[in-house]
């Protein structure tokens, strides 16, 4: 590493997170180099105001907390460029995350300042929402990005789930889904909200776009997978009097009205992702998270 800087991200509400990010700190200064930290959460981040206390760009970005917290950082610190070593302090499941006990190893910071370490590229979405003028001119009305996934949903203060959405690819319309919502995943989100709703896992290295329905009412609405470099747009079925909101990473994005649209396509930043084990198996991942394979596993005993 050549960079005296180290940012490090802990999760707000959490305890061990705040000790963890105390600890970590003391020991990188401890070799020479100056630590910044700050809490995030999906309310706040401080990122701005590091980047003000900051002569130059860290080198990296250590993130302490569980899955939710490190697709947060990324929203910020991909677009920078900042790879992130995170680790699964006050988390669950830990699919983006490291264990929290290499931070006790004495070689862990040896490791990361010889740069003992693989980076993996990781694609994320953008998401472009429009609205139509009274000249049927279409206006930026916002834009977001996301590592996992964005998915649309009805507004929790209607009388019914439903929602109805007109999808097109690449300029061509490709079906009307009816149900409650619709999710564009990515080969990383693949594993969470996607998976959930029935779609496929597909290997990080890959880079395509999952669309899923959710709980779609027709039986012929299957997921489907799609190039990287296509172009998807959404639309509310204008007819349909309802309120369709926008999520992204499991936050809060913005409401999609009656003369919006969304166009979703491949971002132009991607997110570095630090691993330390050289030889990680993603098979082996899914296979201790999502406990595949137990009963093999029990057989072997």
């Amino acid at each position: 590493m050549t960079s005296n800087l180290i940012w490090i991200l802990y999760r707000s509400d959490s305890n061990s997170a705040y000790k963890e990010t105390l600890n970590c700190k003391k020991i990188i200064e401890s070799c020479s180099k100056k630590v910044l930290i700050s809490e995030i959460s999906i309310e706040t981040s401080n990122i701005n105001q590091l980047i003000s206390e900051s002569d130059a760009l860290p080198e990296i970005a250590i993130v302490l907390g569980g899955d939710g917290t490190v697709l947060r950082a990324a929203r910020y610190l991909s677009p920078m460029n900042i790879p992130i070593l995170s680790f699964n302090v006050g988390g669950n499941l830990g699919f983006l995350t490291h264990d929290r006990h290499i931070l006790k190893q004495e070689t862990f910071w040896e490791r990361v300042s010889n740069n003992s370490f693989n980076i993996q590229k990781r694609m994320m979405l953008e998401a472009s929402v429009f609205t139509e003028n009274i000249n049927n001119d279409k206006k930026l009305k916002r834009s977001f990005f996301a590592l996992n996934d964005f998915y649309f949903r009805s507004c929790t203060d209607e009388i019914t789930p439903t929602c109805s959405l007109e999808l097109e690819i690449d300029g061509e319309a490709v079906d009307k889904y009816k149900g409650d919502g619709l999710i564009f995943s990515t080969p990383t989100g693949s594993t969470a909200y996607a998976m959930a709703a029935g779609g496929p896992i597909l290997h990080p290295s890959l880079d395509a776009i999952i669309v899923s329905a959710i709980c779609p009412m027709s039986l012929a609405s299957r997921p489907i997978v799609v190039p990287s470099e296509s172009h998807l747009v959404i639309k509310p079925v204008k007819e349909k009097k309802q309120k369709i909101k926008l999520w992204l990473d499991g936050s809060s994005g913005c409401l999609i009205e009656a003369k919006d649209t969304c166009l979703i396509k491949k971002s132009n930043h991607s997110t570095s992702i630090i691993i330390l084990d050289e030889n990680l198996s993603y098979y082996k991942t899914i296979t201790q998270k999502l406990h595949w394979a137990s009963s093999l596993n029990e057989s072997a005993k």
